[in-house]
Formats: C-alpha cells, sequence, structure tokens
C-alpha cells in the first residue's frame, strides 16, 4: 500500500512541476501592425468588420498548427500585439481586393507591413442625405477587374461599423452587371414605419458594393454618415 502512495505523491509532484514550467514560458512580446492601401490614391481600403477580410499568419516551425487570423478593422487597418519574435508567411485572404502574395516576414517587437493592393470595386463620390422619411445614396462605381457587380447597398446601425454583416436596416439592389462609367447609382432606405429606426436615437448609414468573383467580400465607401431621428 505505501508503495502505491509513493506512486501517487510522486505522479502529482511531477505533475506540478510541469505546471510550472508551463507557468514560466515567456509571454509573446512582438506584434504586427499596418494599413491596407488603394494603390490608386493611397487611401485606406474599408472592411466589414465581420465577416470581412482577414490577414493570415503561418509561423515557421509549426506547418501543423492550424494559421491566426487577423481581422482587418473597418477603416482599414490592422493590428496584433501579442506575437511571438519568429518568422511568419502573411497573406492577406478572403479580402475585397485583387490577390495579394504571400509575404516572409521576420516579426520582431512592433512590427509595421502595409499591403498595397487593388479593390475590386471603388465607390466614387458618394453621397449620403436625408430626403423626407429616406435615406438617399448616391454614387458611381469603378471596378478592376471584368467579374459582374452583383449587388449595391445601403446598410443601417447604431454602431458606426455598419456593414453587410453589422446592420439592423438595409436595402440591397440586385445588378449581376458591368458598373457603367460615369453612371450616377441610387440606393434608398426608407425610415418611416421602419420599427428597426426609433425616434429619438442616432443611426449610421453606409454604402457597399459586392463583386461576383468568388469568396470576395463587399467594397465600401470611406465615409460612414450619421443621423439622429
Amino acid at each position: 500500500m505505501d508503495k502505491y502512495i509513493r506512486i501517487f505523491i510522486l505522479t502529482i509532484f511531477v505533475g506540478v512541476l510541469s505546471s510550472c514550467e508551463m507557468d514560466n514560458l515567456d509571454e509573446p512580446t512582438a506584434g504586427l501592425y499596418g494599413k491596407i492601401i488603394d494603390e490608386k490614391d493611397g487611401t485606406l481600403v474599408p472592411q466589414d468588420i465581420i465577416q470581412g477580410s482577414v490577414i493570415e499568419l503561418r509561423e515557421a516551425g509549426y506547418a501543423n498548427v492550424a494559421p491566426q487570423n487577423l481581422v482587418i478593422k473597418n477603416n482599414g487597418t490592422y493590428e496584433n500585439s501579442r506575437l511571438f519574435e519568429n518568422m511568419y508567411t502573411v497573406q492577406p485572404v478572403r479580402t475585397n481586393f485583387q490577390l495579394v502574395a504571400p509575404q516572409e516576414v521576420k516579426i520582431a517587437g512592433r512590427t509595421m507591413l502595409d499591403f498595397t493592393v487593388k479593390p475590386y470595386i471603388r465607390i466614387l463620390e458618394p453621397k449620403i442625405e436625408k430626403v423626407g422619411t429616406k435615406i438617399v445614396a448616391t454614387f458611381k462605381l469603378e471596378q478592376t477587374t471584368a467579374d459582374l457587380v452583383k449587388k449595391i447597398g445601403l446598410y443601417s446601425h447604431r454602431d458606426p461599423n455598419v456593414g453587410e454583416f453589422m446592420q439592423t436596416s438595409r436595402t440591397e439592389v440586385t445588378l449581376n452587371a458591368l458598373a457603367v462609367p460615369d453612371q450616377i447609382y441610387t440606393v434608398e432606405l426608407e425610415t418611416a414605419g421602419n420599427a428597426n429606426i426609433i425616434v429619438g436615437r442616432t443611426y449610421y448609414f453606409r454604402i457597399g458594393a459586392l463583386t461576383a468573383a468568388p469568396e470576395t467580400k463587399s467594397n465600401y465607401a470611406p465615409q460612414v454618415v450619421s443621423f439622429t431621428f
């Protein structure tokens, strides 16, 4: 019996030591941050905060480990301040801009990496106005591929990170056509009788457009406009 008790105690002791060793592992001290920049004019490329484009990180020496995904913020910037110093393969994936080749990056300290890209669709001369009980958006489209423009939309939410997947009211127009240069597109959202737009509250509105290319995300106008009802 004493023999089994000694074995049991030894097992617990080894487990405690292992736990202490894990607790003493170094914390991640490196980070990666940057911007998604339109090659045309140097402006940021707006994103969806939910189900939007991500930055995929694959750490060298961990081929069988699933990659880390960094969410790109609504304004087209990203950051992760808790990475281990190492070499990484970095690539934006499932994006609203044309394919960007993966890059091998040494991440040490706070490392900056910007991506200069070509958005699938640019929303030009956007304007969002309150006209009577309607919110009216007008804009032009500039596409950079031969893919059809699947739809255009106007999205509303009480949070300024409004978008296709973060909205409480929306109007979408199906196009399935090539963008017509210099044509003014119009999307209207009726607020009268809309249970999701409450008098006395402020709502944010944003214009979006989606190409029909596989696995693409919506492109957005840079402005988010708010109205209080």
